[in-house]
């Protein structure tokens, strides 16, 4: 669990065989046509989960992909709707396809998974308006999803993912629209700036090199989705920037030990917990960022979907906005 405590520094043993999963050192700037080429290769077939491809027309006309998945038994009429990470320049539906089926496997829910448009051919905010679209096309018409209402939605996204979703929820409240119920934001970015030198979060300082994600990479990232450093002092694209987090949905933030993003996320959830939103944090212990993709056998992605059942479960019929309550 969080705790105020300074982390200790790695051991030496430690971070050399952790070194061993991280991810290769590249210039994503350069390369990120080439991650892309690799994760198509290594997505592989998908036929052989439960799936269904649709898609959503934008406000400007063009499609925006959904995928699907059923669980190989439904036991809940609610609905998840998921954002990929992938610092909003990788990543898609199928490099996702593994980890939304074991999602929707291991909490008896239709997951949809929305193939939002990437930077930098599409930079922001052209990736949030497509998960906002969708969101908001489902909330306004839950019945497509056999819903009573919006409140049977849940957004959830790792990394960028989790960027966007709370992007989303952000963006809803402030124009009084039909909110989902429920936000689950795994390992997400909050912040703008993730220099060692300028953030003000220690886990970018102690875990932004030689693990699954680096501050250099990242900062690569955050200039193709919004090349304008100024311009990135958006609450759309920082979260932790809101002037006003009431309203919010009821959210799980899930951080991941060992990861830069980790104290931005938990920073997030507390602003949330101040005001007056019903949040539940947890730290996976040990864990590396983006081990929602890890399989699904894998003990962190196990304890993951545990955190999200009680979650669900806890909040199923909660309202939105619940009284103070402390982040543990």
């Amino acid at each position: 669990m969080p705790t105020d405590e300074p982390d200790p520094p790695i051991n030496p043993v430690v971070s050399a065989v952790l070194g061993l999963f991280a991810a290769p050192r590249l210039n994503m700037r350069e390369d990120y046509r080439r991650v892309r080429l690799v994760q198509r290769l290594a997505a592989g077939p998908t036929g052989r989960f439960h799936t269904l491809d649709q898609s959503i027309r934008a406000t400007d006309g063009h499609e925006i992909p959904v995928r699907v998945f059923l669980p190989k038994q439904r036991t809940h009429d609610d609905v998840l709707v998921f954002f990929h990470g992938g610092g909003w320049v990788v990543g898609n539906i199928d490099s996702y396809t593994p980890a939304c089926a074991a999602l929707a496997d291991a909490t008896g829910r239709l997951v949809l998974s929305v193939d939002y448009r990437l930077a930098p051919e599409h930079p922001f905010p052209q990736g949030f308006e497509d998960c906002l679209r969708v969101t908001d096309v489902l909330a306004r018409s839950p019945q497509t999803l056999d819903l009573d209402d919006a409140g049977g939605i849940t957004l959830i996204g790792d990394s960028a993912g989790g960027n966007l979703a709370a992007a989303v929820s952000l963006r809803l409240a402030e124009r009084g629209c039909p909110m989902p119920s429920r936000q689950i934001l795994l390992y997400p970015a909050t912040w703008y700036d993730h220099d060692p030198l300028t953030s003000p979060y220690e886990s970018v300082r102690t875990y932004g090199s030689g693990l699954r994600l680096t501050s250099t990479e990242l900062r690569d990232y955050m200039a193709l989705y919004q090349p304008d450093p100024e311009a990135r002092r958006t609450p759309l694209i920082a979260p932790l920037l809101a002037s006003d987090l009431s309203g919010q949905p009821s959210t799980l933030v899930v951080t991941a030990e060992l990861d830069l993003l980790r104290d931005e996320g938990e920073a997030y959830a507390q602003r949330l917990q101040e005001a007056g939103t019903f949040v539940r944090l947890e730290r996976l212990p040990g864990a590396l960022h983006g081990f929602m993709t890890l399989p699904r056998f894998a003990r962190p992605v196990v304890r993951l979907h545990e955190l999200v059942n009680e979650f669900l479960e806890e909040t199923d019929h909660a309202p939105r906005v619940t009284e103070h309550r402390s982040v543990p």
